[in-house]
């Protein structure tokens, strides 16, 4: 009996332990309406800010920005994809609305601390056009919600973490929805619980086999224990449909980051399998031929379009006639990406439009025409 108590609260110990410090009350910022604001959907983020100042705003959306690109793509370095960097700048012109939210959480000492989140939602057409002009992947909607059957030894032997204990799985949950997707844990019942050995041995027949109630066939499966040279390690499957997608480890000094790799692991296999580069043109060089320019004016305009552009990597002037212009453009994915990141305001426009399937006759002449104005 005292055995099993001392176990008990061990167990309980350690869930407490793994629970986020920013997972203490949070109030409502200035700038929101009833609920807390929160990021949720893939085509919202937020960042941590100094202040709600129109200063601090731009650089926030920005990063608020790649991290949609991220979830959206499920590609953890898509900030650092050609183009992306410069892309940002324009986050402002995307964004449908933001909130802000003041988070408190109180430290170890009991000394309460406070941050200011910027919570942004991006117009989904807007960041659509720039992933495609990027030539980014796109994780397709809607996406799957994995079973997660994690089993966690504290010292006492492994011990299956159901929905009832998901504060102890908040890292890896949280984490899996920076990553643009959801976790889901299994019930708990009595015979789930009984698979902590199997999940142990990464026995993934009998773990697929108890998860066949549940939807979509796919499993993460994690034990994650104290490692021989202190910290902890947690070792990782992921399963799709009885096919094991990918195999990986983690280790780290911290539990909660030990655990919330599992997410990483998972995602980068999803999108491995998953996720599919929009058509907008190969990248190259391409001739495109300016009308309108009837002054310095006119080029300089045409110039500063071109040369702001995300998708465009450089141009060099090849014949002026008249009011007309050639050029040879240096495209990372080629016209109709380019004509997506024009947009519909801008200096340069398409004469006629440039479809977006890359096997169509412009695109495979590499040549176009746009007029300033």
């Amino acid at each position: 009996m005292e055995f099993s108590m001392r176990r008990s609260l061990a167990t309980l110990l350690f869930l407490a332990l793994c629970m986020p410090a920013f997972l203490a009350q949070a109030q409502s910022g200035v700038r929101t309406e009833g609920d807390v604001a929160s990021a949720s959907g893939t085509y919202e983020a937020e960042v941590p800010v100094n202040s709600q100042s129109d200063a601090d705003r731009p650089g926030a959306l920005a990063r608020a920005l790649g991290m949609v690109l991220g979830k959206l793509s499920g590609d953890r370095s898509a900030v650092g994809r050609p183009g992306v960097a410069q892309a940002l700048r324009g986050a402002k012109d995307m964004v449908a609305g933001y909130d802000y939210r003041q988070d408190q959480s109180v430290a170890a000492s009991g000394a309460p601390s406070y941050r200011t989140v910027l919570v942004a939602r991006f117009r989904q057409d807007d960041v659509d056009g720039l992933a495609a002009a990027l030539g980014l992947p796109v994780w397709p909607q809607p996406r799957p919600k994995p079973v997660v059957w994690l089993a966690i030894d504290d010292g006492s032997g492994p011990r299956l973490v159901s929905v009832q204990q998901s504060n102890a799985a908040r890292p890896l949950l949280d984490r899996a929805i920076e990553r643009g997707f959801r976790l889901g844990l299994p019930s708990g019942g009595a015979a789930e619980q009984a698979m902590a050995g199997a999940i142990w041995r990464q026995d993934t027949a009998a773990v697929a086999r108890a998860s066949a109630r549940y939807s979509p066939p796919m499993q993460l499966i994690g034990k994650l224990y104290r490692g021989k040279a202190g910290g902890w390690q947690a070792d990782w499957v992921f399963v799709d449909n009885g096919r094991e997608l990918s195999k990986w480890t983690t280790q780290d000094g911290d539990a909660r980051r030990a655990m919330a790799a599992g997410a990483d692991g998972a995602a980068d296999a999803l999108v491995r399998r998953y996720a599919k580069v929009p058509v907008s043109g190969a990248a190259g060089t391409y001739r495109i031929v300016v009308s309108g320019i009837n002054s310095a004016d006119d080029y300089l305009r045409l110039a500063s379009t071109l040369q702001n552009n995300p998708v465009v990597k450089s141009m060099v002037p090849v014949q002026a006639t008249a009011d007309r212009l050639e050029l040879d453009v240096e495209l990372m994915s080629g016209l109709p990406g380019l004509n997506r990141m024009l947009g519909q305001n801008s200096a340069l426009q398409p004469v006629g439009a440039v479809e977006d399937d890359a096997t169509t006759e412009v695109v495979e002449s590499k040549r176009a025409e746009y007029r300033i104005r």
